[in-house]
Parts: structure tokens; C-alpha cells; sequence
């Protein structure tokens, strides 16, 4: 009985995000520009519905202060209060009301992932192209150095980095994005390779164009779409690092409202049966599956590949 009724419920959501992705793209269609209108009636459900809750994530966390009922330190009760009219999630192991700290973490945990994945691809693309433009000992040096530093797991890395400077916000970007940056050298370095012999990069050095031109007018315009895709894909990577670093305590510190830390203060609400800990880890894992719905559509636009 039990798995029949979680069967329907699974319909039922199903259903509902369906709905959701189609309204939202015949929406889009009706208000978006001719260009944008005649891409969006292309895209698929899927990408649909991801780009609706990438926009209500956003939505929540640039207007957290005013979504929340109450701060994001604030004590409203006792601690672990079951839900109820005041507190609709209920409270935390200090008292402090779940949703309004669900909703701010939306702007602590996505702003903070998307300032890290945008100054890693920074780095990591610049180097990347830089040492297939260059080649030489450029190259060998830049790629030695990122074969050495991909070598050590990223999670263990950047725990060890953060153990010896620190916990603080600006440390784990640092620390973070310069891990990431290594993934992102890769596959800078992958695609210029393959666009530096091309007969027009040729011709612009022989123009005698300079080295930032040639980044910047004739390789990263051909290399853009599949760097557009993985910057969706390293956004997920690191902010699924970030929840994981504050579940064991190196990531964002208290009171700092984070999905990851706020699953480890909670835990103990599994054991009685409460699945309030299961709020924050579905918040991220919901973000997680809309981005990549979005960037599997991406992927697919870029390909050239057609619908039969």
C-alpha cells in the first residue's frame, strides 16, 4: 500500500513540473524577443522546467530578506519545534526557523558557488588558451602543473587547504577555485587546441595580430559553446563541494545559513521519523538536476544535432 501511494505521489510531481515547464516556456515564447521566442519553442520539457526553478532560485535569493519571515539568525522558539502556523518548517537544533534559513541559504550557498565557478573559468579558461596559443615550455609547464594538482582528489585537497588558511569565506573561493580551475584548464586547453591550427588563426598571426586578440576575436568565439556548457556543469560541482565542506565543518561557518550545514545540524530528525533534514539536501539536489537539464539542452544546441 505504502509503495502504491508513493507511486501516485511520484505521478503526481511529475505531472506537476510538466505542466510547469510547458506554461513556462509558452510564457517565454509570448514575451521574449523573436529570436530568444524561436529558441525557447525548441527547447525540450526538460530545460523548460530547469530554466523555471534556476529562475525561482534566483528569484529567492536576491529577494531572501523579503521572501523570509523572520532573520537569518533569529531565535523564534524552542529547538526542533514541529511544523506549525508560525514556523512552517518547524525549527532548528537552536530555535531558528527552517524556512526563513532555507531561503537565505539560497543566497549564501548559489551567489557564493557562481563567484567561484565565474573566477575559475576566468583563470582556468585564460591559462588554457594562453598555453595552446603559446605552446613551448609555456604549455608543458601550466599542464605538469595542473597534472600534478588533479592528481590529489578535490574534496581532500581542498579540506587540507582550508585546514591549514582557514574557514573563512574568502578562503574557500580561493581555495576552491583555484582547485576547479584545473578542470577548466583541461578543457580550455582541449578545444584551443583544436581551433590554433585553423587556417584563419594562422592568417590573424600573420596580420601580426597580439596575443590577447587572438583570445579574444579568434579563439574563444569558436570555443565558447562547449565552455558555456561546462561552466553549468562546474557550477553544480561546486556548489555540491561547498554543501559538502559545510556538512563536515570547513565550509561556511555559523550562524551563516548553508543547505550543506544545515543537514548535518539537522540529522538527528531522521531517526524519529522527521524528514525536515531532507529540505535543504532536496534543495540542492533539485538545483543540481535544473541546471543539467539546461545544460544537456545547451550541449545538444551546440552539437548541431537535430531532433528526428
Amino acid at each position: 500500500m505504502g509503495f502504491i501511494i508513493g507511486l501516485v505521489w511520484f505521478v503526481v510531481v511529475i505531472a506537476i513540473a510538466m505542466a510547469a515547464g510547458l506554461l513556462f516556456r509558452f510564457l517565454m515564447v509570448q514575451i521574449c524577443p523573436k529570436g530568444i521566442a524561436k529558441e525557447m519553442r525548441t527547447a525540450p520539457m526538460t530545460a523548460s522546467f530547469g530554466m523555471l526553478m534556476i529562475l525561482i532560485y534566483i528569484i529567492v535569493a536576491v529577494f531572501a530578506p523579503l521572501i523570509a519571515p523572520f532573520s537569518e539568525t533569529e531565535i523564534v522558539g524552542r529547538e526542533y519545534d514541529a511544523w506549525n502556523n508560525v514556523n512552517l518548517l518547524g525549527t532548528d537544533n537552536l530555535g531558528r526557523d527552517m524556512l526563513s534559513r532555507l531561503i537565505y541559504a539560497a543566497r549564501n550557498t548559489v551567489g557564493i558557488a557562481f563567484i567561484i565557478t565565474a573566477l575559475a573559468f576566468f583563470l582556468g579558461s585564460i591559462l588554457g588558451l594562453l598555453a595552446a596559443i603559446v605552446g613551448g615550455w609555456v604549455d608543458q609547464a601550466l599542464s605538469r602543473t595542473v597534472d600534478v594538482l588533479m592528481a590529489i582528489p578535490s574534496l581532500i585537497f581542498a579540506m587540507l587547504l582550508l585546514t591549514i588558511f582557514g574557514t573563512s569565506v574568502v578562503s574557500m573561493i580561493i581555495v576552491i577555485a583555484l582547485i576547479d580551475s584545473t578542470r577548466v584548464f583541461r578543457l580550455a586547453r582541449s578545444v584551443a587546441m583544436n581551433i590554433v591550427v585553423m587556417d584563419y588563426v594562422e592568417a590573424a598571426k600573420l596580420r601580426g595580430e597580439g596575443l590577447w586578440r587572438l583570445i579574444t576575436r579568434e579563439i574563444l568565439p569558436n570555443a565558447m559553446a562547449p565552455l558555456v556548457a561546462e561552466f553549468g556543469l562546474r557550477f553544480c560541482f561546486v556548489f555540491l563541494m561547498i554543501s559538502a565542506l559545510s556538512f563536515l565543518g570547513l565550509g561556511m561557518q555559523p550562524p551563516t545559513a548553508d543547505w550543506g550545514s544545515m543537514v548535518k545540524d539537522n540529522a538527528t530528525l531522521i531517526t524519529f521519523g522527521d524528514i525536515t533534514p531532507l529540505l535543504p539536501a532536496g534543495a540542492i539536489a533539485l538545483l543540481t538536476v535544473s541546471v543539467n537539464f539546461v545544460v544537456d539542452w545547451q550541449l545538444h544546441r551546440a552539437s548541431g544535432l537535430k531532433e528526428q
